[in-house]
């Protein structure tokens, strides 16, 4: 596709509606609001930048500056005179393509940095005076690519905060295998292989476990990435379980045990009755699962996760304990949950903070319709059973990474700084009839502070916005100061 048309359509006359004499345009792209965010999510990560630079470089050098002049403004004349309903003049996309390059200057806050909400994460501008209107001609591209990833980088690391605080109440000795407790299985429900990529990618700066492949490829295009980008284990789906038949669930059970001798298997086990798997055929192949150099993880897939796991009986809101009531017959297994089922089968060790920790030769993962919330719950019923945090692992889809818009954290990229005729102008919007959400910063921008704490100074000098921490990454179709995942990694796992 021509790059040309990344934009809204509105935005196709905007050349000729600066005033006369326009020679630049600074604007920025800034969290707004995490009104509408899931709860803890109160600093965004600084993530995707240098992929949407790239996306967009890429874009315009081979669709662009690498087409003939005539084929690609032609095109564009083409079709926006039928669109606006005029003889369009594409004088100044001819003059853009002449000029070989994308004039701009891009800068951004450090990636895998947390930045309060209202704190620029990347500012833009021209750097060829005739060219002042590419500026907010690409904000609509840089929208569209940014939001996403950014959003779902910090909830991401909001499951990652949660996970390490259950995990150091409950088996502080495991702090590694919170990389691991959140796994993605995002793909099926995302709206593009564009969006894995991105949401991915965003997912992986907190977590090593994903299913979504393209994410290794995007590692390694985007983010120069040349060693580990994430991981995953052999596991089924209900297809292979149904081809083994209902009949033989256990034979199918023992022959992916013996065709996996090693590691880590998963198997989903409610193709059929999940109750049946974890008190019947967990207790016929014990002797195999414990023989095995690896784990076998027990997979449920419908019904509430909290209940599922955890069981039906709620000991955080019982007037009586855990332990009270623990030896007392149940009407179901379903009442005592996947966990507390599985250690009456294997056992295990109880830790130095004393909680129960399932035999290394077991393990559950729960991969359907998780959330922060049920999350919360899951950790908190597990440890009113005396069971660690780090007994399960939780699959975050679609559900947690595809029910976001651009509000969710209110983006928006707008200008504050225009000059005309040599003469600089601090611009800003403020409307009468918002909340104040909508209020813009106003003039040049820079952002002080450090890694701990960030801070917008708007209306500055030249001098001062080329201080503090928005730093260039994109100048005049070169990438500058570009990171790889494994820095963005470190960064935000020290935070």
């Amino acid at each position: 596709m021509n790059p040309l048309f990344l934009t809204d359509g509105y935005k196709t006359g905007h050349h000729q509606q600066y005033p006369k004499g326009t020679t630049l345009v600074y604007s920025n792209f800034t969290p707004r609001s995490n009104k509408y965010a899931p709860k803890g999510c109160d600093q965004l990560v600084s993530f995707g930048q240098q992929m949407v630079m790239k996306q967009i470089h890429e874009a315009f050098k081979k669709d662009f500056f690498s087409r003939p002049k005539d084929e690609v403004c032609g095109e564009m004349k083409r079709e926006l005179s039928m669109y606006l309903n005029t003889d369009y003049d594409v004088s100044h996309f001819e003059a853009l393509h002449d000029l070989g390059y994308l004039p701009i200057a891009v800068k951004s806050i450090e990636e895998g940095a947390l930045v309060p909400m209202r704190v620029p994460v990347l500012a833009i501008y021209n750097t060829h005076p005739d060219f002042y209107w590419i500026t907010n001609y690409l904000e609509t591209v840089i929208s569209n690519l940014l939001w996403k990833p950014m959003t779902s980088a910090t909830i991401a690391h909001a499951y990652r905060k949660l996970f390490t605080s259950w995990q150091e109440k409950t088996d502080a000795e495991k702090g590694w295998f919170v990389d691991w407790q959140a796994h993605d299985f995002s793909m099926r429900g995302l709206d593009s292989i564009d969006a894995t990529i991105s949401s991915g990618l965003g997912h992986l700066t907190s977590f090593s476990g994903s299913d979504s492949l393209p994410t290794i490829f995007g590692a390694r295009k985007f983010y120069n990435e040349e060693g580990f980008v994430s991981g995953s284990v052999n596991a089924t789906e209900h297809s292979v379980m149904c081809a083994g038949s209902k009949d033989d669930e256990i034979g199918t059970f023992r022959r992916l045990l013996e065709t996996y001798p090693t590691g880590i298997l998963s198997v989903v086990s409610d193709t059929w009755d999940l109750w049946k798997v974890c008190t019947e055929h967990v207790v016929t192949l014990k002797e195999e699962i414990l023989a095995r150099d690896g784990k076998l993880v027990i997979r449920p897939d419908s019904g509430d996760p909290v209940d599922i796991i955890c069981g039906t009986e709620d000991y955080t809101k019982s007037k009586l304990s855990y332990e009270d009531v623990k030896d007392m017959p149940v009407a179901h297994p379903s009442a005592k949950g996947v966990i507390e089922l599985l250690w009456d089968v294997f056992g295990g060790t109880i830790n130095e903070q004393g909680y129960k920790v399932l035999d290394s030769h077991i393990g559950a993962i729960y991969g359907d319709s998780i959330t922060l919330d049920r999350a919360e719950q899951i950790f908190q019923r597990l440890e009113a059973k005396g069971f660690a945090s780090t007994n399960i692992v939780l699959g975050v889809g679609s559900f947690t990474y595809q029910y976001n818009t651009r509000d969710t954290f209110g983006f928006a990229m707008k200008a504050t700084y225009v000059e005309i005729d040599g003469v600089g102008r601090e611009i800003f919007k403020d409307p009468i009839t918002d909340d104040g959400v909508k209020k813009s910063a106003k003039g040049l921008l820079t952002v002080a502070g450090d890694e701990t704490c960030f801070l917008l100074v708007d209306q500055c000098t030249w001098e001062h916005e080329a201080t503090g921490k928005l730093k260039t990454i994109y100048l005049n179709g070169q990438f500058e100061n570009q990171t790889t995942l494994t820095e963005i990694r470190k960064r935000l796992t020290n935070l």
